[in-house]
Parts: structure tokens; C-alpha cells; sequence
């Protein structure tokens, strides 16, 4: 039954939040101080008209958004937009109870998005290939995205012929592709097991399409030029699927942040380094220790680094940081240490970091919650924060990078 409801402000995940009987109603796609119509269903609301609309709601740049789950913001004017995501990590800081310098916010502008994980699935006689729906696991087959890259856009249809003859007939099938120096780098899994194994005819698609790299199902299918990421002057060929940063502008302001961090550190621990974004611009004035438990990236960056020219050493150590977080004894021969956790965190490395000697610590995240979680403990340790920089990587959507600055007396 539709309702009128007054959204009193955003969560967190960028929804509206209106208030019935004080409880939380949340509801996509609205604003603060918006009076919308909606229909409930439990506690989220399908949004079914805007009766009083914002001053800050601005025309969506996408012809599939509202539909596609891939943004959550595209409605929201820009200045608003910025203050909303840095609100985010001031509050996530205040929820540990944490004031800190937060530098003005770095922004990842349209068509920067280097990395796009797309699903395809079959659908009465023809494939999709795009993203879910809002609240629904429906596939939103997309023709067009204002933050991936020209040559991905470019490449929608190409990709999609792809999807057409690897698709299985039940389930979805995931396609990895990312914007390299090389041209695309396109990796697929859950591929038709039959249609999968025909490598030659693949290839030839390839080599059409002009792809860098294909594979499927974990295998190489055809490599025609090194899919290549330059990482100041080292070029890493990641492996195929594997995680790199979405945005070659968040990751330069990362990396500038993360330099300036260290400052005239010698030796650096990096930690979840992944195939050495940090790690091989950090080693053209320091010694390097990368650790990271994916074998297949530290296996990308020794690559980077042993053809690379001028770089300082690069040790290794495949480890489950998780499991098993480098000890203080470890860690006291370092001046300084660099880390970027996956979403969950690095709460046990920030236990044992809080009971070291390392002077320096220059923690990486995309979850302003776990980072949170983690500066409280390294405070707690004796550490003192410098400043923090919130880096928004991921454009129109809720979710925002940190870089903070951690010194010890």
C-alpha cells in the first residue's frame, strides 16, 4: 500500500532514512528533508515517487540508473555528495571516539573506473551483461556506464558477443575486465564447461576484439601483449582477475599519500600488499618487505620488480596476515609500515603493530569502520594521528577509501 513518509536523513549505504513510529524506514534513492511516496516492504521501501523534492537532487548523468544497483548517489549534487562522504568517515572516527585532521576529499572523476566486474546471465533467447538490479537479483544488461573507462564502454557489445557463447545455461557467469596499458585484460569464470574448451575460436574473438589477454576458467587463453598497469615505472601484469586498485587516479593519490607517509623511511613493511602497488613505488627510495598471502600476486609484483630498473630490494613473505600478523619483534627493524586490508580489517595486525617499536604507520582502507576499529588500537598503543584523507575511488556509490597517518614519539 503506497504511503507518504519524510526522509530525515541518509544511512550510511547512501539510502534515505525515514522515520515511522521511530522506526528506520529506508528507502533508495531520496534525500534529506525529501517527502516521497513509497511502498514498504518490511524495513526498506521501494521509492514510487519524489513529492517534494530536495534542493540538492540534481538529474542522473545514466540512462540506467535507479534500475541498475551499480550507483547509489548519480541523484545527489556534487558539493552535498562530497560533504556526505567525508561525513561518513568523520563518523566512523567519532563512533571510536577519534577527532582527527581529515584532509579535504580526492575525487576520482567520471570514466576513471579502470576495473569492472560485470555478471551475464541468459534470459528468454539472449544474454544480459551488467549489474544487478536495486533490491532485486535481477541482471540489468547495461549499454552504456559513466564511471568505467571509454575503452570499456567501448567495448560493452564486444564483451557482451563474449557472454553470448560462454554464458552457462542456468547460473551467472562473472566477467573481470580492466583497462591496461596494453588494451583490455578480459577474465571470465563460470563458463559453459563445452563452449569454454574451444580455445582456437576463442582466441580468434580475442585477437578480433583486440584484448590484450583473455582467460577463462583460470586458464590463459590467448595473451597478445602483456596486460600491463604502470606502477611508476614498473609494469605489473597482474594475474587474470586478480585485485587491483578500480581507479589509476585514487591509486596515484593513494600512492603520493602513502610517500608522503613514509617520508625518508629506509626500510618498509608493506602489508596485504597484493602485487605491489605500494611496494614498487615505495622501493625506489626504500628496502621493502611485501607480505601478502595471494601467491599468484606476490608472484606478479617479484616479476615487476626483477624488470624493473632502479629499485631498491624487494623481499618477500607469503603470509596469512590474518592468521598469523607479523610479531613486534618482527617489525621493530622497520622505520616504517604500510597497510591495506581487505574490508574486514587488520585487527590482529594492528594489535601486534600497537605493541611495537615502529615509529611510522601508514594505514590504507576501504571500510572507514574496520580503519576506525584499527586507529583505536594503535592509539591505544601510543600512537598519535596525524591527519587522515578520505579518497573517493568509488564514484556515486556509498563506499569511500582512507589513507591515515600514524607517528610514534
Amino acid at each position: 500500500m503506497p504511503e507518504t513518509v519524510t526522509i530525515d536523513h541518509l544511512a550510511h549505504r547512501g539510502d534515505g532514512v525515514a522515520l515511522v513510529g521511530d522506526k528506520p524506514i529506508y528507502v533508495p534513492l531520496t534525500l534529506a528533508g525529501e517527502t516521497v511516496q513509497i511502498e514498504r516492504k518490511g524495513e526498506r521501501a521501494r521509492l514510487l515517487s519524489v513529492e517534494s523534492p530536495s534542493s540538492q537532487r540534481i538529474e542522473p548523468i545514466c540512462p540506467h540508473y535507479g534500475v541498475c544497483g551499480g550507483c547509489a548517489l548519480q541523484h545527489m549534487e556534487a558539493a552535498a555528495y562530497r560533504a556526505w562522504k567525508e561525513e561518513q568517515v568523520k563518523a566512523a572516527l567519532a563512533a571510536r571516539g577519534i577527532e582527527a585532521d581529515i584532509r579535504p576529499i580526492v575525487e576520482a572523476g567520471p570514466g576513471t573506473r579502470r576495473r569492472a566486474v560485470l555478471s551475464a546471465v541468459r534470459a528468454g533467447g539472449r544474454v544480459l551483461l551488467g549489474y544487478h538490479e536495486r533490491m532485486a537479483n535481477r541482471l540489468v544488461g547495461i549499454e552504456a556506464c559513466p564511471v568505467l573507462t571509454p575503452r570499456i564502454v567501448a567495448a560493452l557489445t564486444t564483451l557482451n558477443g563474449l557472454a553470448s557463447r560462454l554464458a552457462p545455461r542456468k547460473g551467472e557467469l562473472r566477467m573481470s575486465v580492466l583497462d591496461t596499458t596494453a588494451g583490455l585484460d578480459v577474465a571470465i569464470d563460470g563458463a559453459d564447461r563445452k563452449t569454454s574448451r574451444d580455445f582456437p575460436a576463442l582466441g580468434r574473438f580475442a585477437a578480433e576484439a583486440d584484448f590484450a589477454r583473455l582467460s577463462v576458467n583460470g586458464e590463459v587463453v590467448i595473451e597478445i601483449r602483456p596486460p600491463a598497469l604502470d606502477f611508476a615505472g614498473a609494469a605489473m601484469v597482474p594475474p587474470p582477475g586478480g585485485f587491483v586498485q578500480a581507479s589509476a587516479e585514487a591509486e596515484a593519490a593513494m600512492s603520493q599519500t602513502v610517500l608522503e607517509g613514509i617520508g625518508g623511511a629506509k626500510r618498509v613493511a608493506d602489508l596485504f600488499a597484493g602485487s605491489g602497488t605500494f611496494a614498487l613505488r615505495i622501493a625506489h627510495e626504500a628496502m621493502v618487505l611485501a607480505v601478502e598471502s595471494d601467491k599468484p600476486a606476490m608472484a606478479a609484483l617479484d616479476t615487476a620488480w626483477r624488470r624493473a630498473s632502479g629499485l631498491k630490494t624487494i623481499s618477500q613473505d607469503v603470509r596469512d596476515l590474518f592468521r598469523s600478523p607479523l610479531r613486534p619483534e618482527e617489525l621493530d627493524g622497520f622505520d616504517a609500515v604500510v597497510f591495506d586490508p581487505p574490508r574486514a580489517g587488520a585487527k590482529e595486525q594492528a594489535a601486534q603493530l600497537a605493541l611495537s617499536k615502529v615509529k611510522t604507520v601508514v594505514a590504507v582502507s576501504c571500510n572507514p569502520a574496520t580503519l576506525a576499529r584499527d586507529l583505536r588500537t594503535l592509539i591505544d598503543g601510543g600512537y598519535a594521528l596525524k591527519w587522515v584523507l578520505p579518497v573517493d575511488q568509488f564514484l556515486f556509490s556509498p563506499h569511500i577509501e582512507v589513507v591515515a597517518l600514524l607517528t610514534r614519539e
